[in-house]
């Protein structure tokens, strides 16, 4: 059997494990060891997957992904983003859209405190989503904007999904993050532009705060709450500022994340035993998912790198096809996007990062650039039908009322506004490249 026919046959072996409804680490993983058996025999195949989780546990950013993933856990489990929202309805009720436009800012700010999407949508739904509904936002576009502001969470540092990218493709966490910073600005920019647009020619879709009850909130109130909105800004600042100036690790920079979270809970007198086992538990359900899935993605990379299949497709697309590195790489985009349709971004960049993360590197294009693209194309997989989990997370956590037709129709605009993200990030690269290349030089 050539190696081709084998690389093709992990795939189809590795999808069919999938469609059944197996763990995504248990399918790569099994696929992996048992083709690294056939090819190099017990010792071989055994030794791979040993070398592999010695390799993750020697790794030693990992240590990041419990702090970060514990920060985000006490934020949501002590109303802390509560507080957050408050303040933003407050102070952008008066603008038309002001309530979408606020959430989208309490999307930004729970991105860069806890990394993850699930819990940044969570957020949203159970604490913004009701309130804009009571007000009579139009349920459409109010549920666009709460997944999409959600899927921020994986490319506002500190994103777990880069993460997990830097450890496979074998690039700094730290310059990934940086990298994720102006282009998620940029889609939050274009969310919100959206919003006022939308709002200021339909003024029907978010009506105004009544005068009545801007005028009952009193500037003592409006500047309570916006120390109450400070707190998470200051645990952000607290924990990036001395790692992007060197003053500390990685590590060091997730545990005082993590230390300065716990602390306000206890501050404020909202931590207790069932907030601590929530966490705690929490935490330990991530972690340990992400370490698996890791553990298999890189046991799977060996055994392609030992086939040669990176170079059977590098010689496909360049001298057999002909394209050049441009409509290659937008080839790659596309796949990504069909892809999202049908697998989440995990198990998308374990499938398909043993091929496209050293095709990227042999068409000279920079792997940090390139980390971003891809989780753009993995927020746009979060909110596609017909298998995006962010779907049907709103459905369960969503009113009654909000069917699930409605929620397929407000992502329309949403993918739109992603896509061009994802274009403009290709055109002008050093919107990603600019941050990191400061920081840490060229």
């Amino acid at each position: 059997m050539s190696y081709e026919l084998i690389a093709v046959s992990m795939f189809l072996g590795m999808v069919v494990l999938l469609m059944t409804g197996q763990r995504v680490f248990a399918s790569i993983g099994f696929v992996a060891v048992i083709a690294a058996i056939a090819l190099w025999g017990d010792r071989g195949g055994y030794d791979l997957a040993f070398t592999s989780a010695i390799k993750l546990m020697n790794w030693f950013p990992m240590l990041t992904l419990p702090m970060f993933v514990w920060m985000g856990y006490v934020m949501s489990e002590t109303r802390m983003a509560d507080d957050l929202y408050r303040m933003f309805h407050v102070w952008f009720g008066p603008v038309p859209g002001g309530l979408a436009v606020g959430t989208i800012l309490l999307m930004v700010l729970v991105s860069a405190m806890n990394g993850l999407s699930v819990a940044g949508l969570a957020i949203g739904a159970t604490i913004a989503l009701p309130e804009m509904l009571r007000r009579g936002y139009d349920k459409v576009m109010v549920t666009g904007i709460i997944q999409g502001g959600s899927s921020l969470g994986i490319l506002v540092p500190p994103s777990i999904v880069l993460v997990l990218y830097a450890m496979i493709a074998r690039q700094p966490v730290g310059h990934l993050w940086l990298a994720g910073v102006f282009p998620g600005l940029l889609m939050a920019g274009l969310f919100i532009v959206y919003v006022l647009i939308r709002c200021g020619l339909d003024r029907r879709l978010a009506p105004r705060l009544p005068a009545e009850e801007l005028a009952a909130i009193t500037w003592g109130e409006r500047l309570r709450l916006l120390r109450a909105g400070i707190i998470p800004f200051v645990i952000f600042a607290a924990m990036m500022g001395p790692f992007v100036a060197g003053y500390v690790s990685l590590v060091e920079s997730s545990v005082i994340g993590a230390a300065i979270a716990s602390l306000v809970a206890v501050a404020k007198r909202r931590w207790t035993r069932a907030v601590w086992e929530t966490c705690l538990r929490g935490t330990l359900a991530v972690t340990s998912m992400f370490m698996w899935i890791l553990l298999a993605a890189l046991a799977f990379g060996a055994v392609f790198d030992g086939l040669g299949a990176v170079r059977a497709i590098e010689s496909f697309f360049l001298d057999e096809l002909g394209l050049t590195r441009w409509q290659i790489i937008i080839l790659m985009q596309v796949s990504f996007l069909v892809l999202g349709m049908f697998l989440d971004d995990t198990a998308m960049l374990v499938i398909v990062a043993p091929l496209y993360i050293p095709l990227v590197r042999a068409l000279e294009f920079d792997l940090i650039w390139y980390g971003v693209l891809y989780t753009i194309t993995c927020q746009i997989a979060y909110i596609t039908p017909p298998f995006g989990y962010n779907l049907f997370l709103m459905r369960a956590l969503a009113p009654s009322h909000v069917t699930l037709a409605d929620i397929y129709r407000s992502i329309v605009p949403i993918v739109g506004i992603m896509i061009l993200t994802l274009a403009i990030i290709m055109a002008f690269p050093q919107i990603a490249l600019w941050l990191p290349g400061q920081v840490y030089g060229q």
